[in-house]
């Protein structure tokens, strides 16, 4: 018989892969982005040192749909990003399909200056 595996512990799957690959440096922190149906959550974080540089949650930004918001979230983290210095980011996408409000995300992240 099989078993079945919800939605969240498969992404929570994808995500540990991920990780295991993907880790920030001082020179290029990580980039993590996390998704819920109604708010983007991302941060750039130094793993060496184990400290966020810049947060940012989308439901503080204006925009209709979610997708809008966090376009504009992402605009905001970028330019935080670079007034304290960091251009240059590797991207985790948190187990989440590179698809939707993610790569809208990331395109809105790269048009604002990051590197990745």
């Amino acid at each position: 018989m099989a078993t079945q595996v919800n939605k969240s512990a498969r992404r929570q799957s994808r995500h540990r892969r991920v990780r295991a690959k993907v880790s920030g440096t001082s020179e290029r922190p990580r980039l993590s982005i996390y998704k819920s149906n109604t708010q983007v959550i991302a941060q750039v974080i130094d793993d060496e040192r184990g400290t966020t540089i810049a947060a940012i949650v989308s439901h503080k930004e204006k925009g209709k749909t979610p997708r809008e918001r966090a376009e504009a979230a992402a605009r905001s983290l970028a330019k935080t990003a670079k007034d304290k210095g960091v251009v240059r980011v590797v991207f985790d996408r948190g187990g989440f399909e590179y698809t939707g409000t993610i790569k809208a995300f990331a395109d809105a992240a790269r048009a604002a200056g990051l590197e990745f």
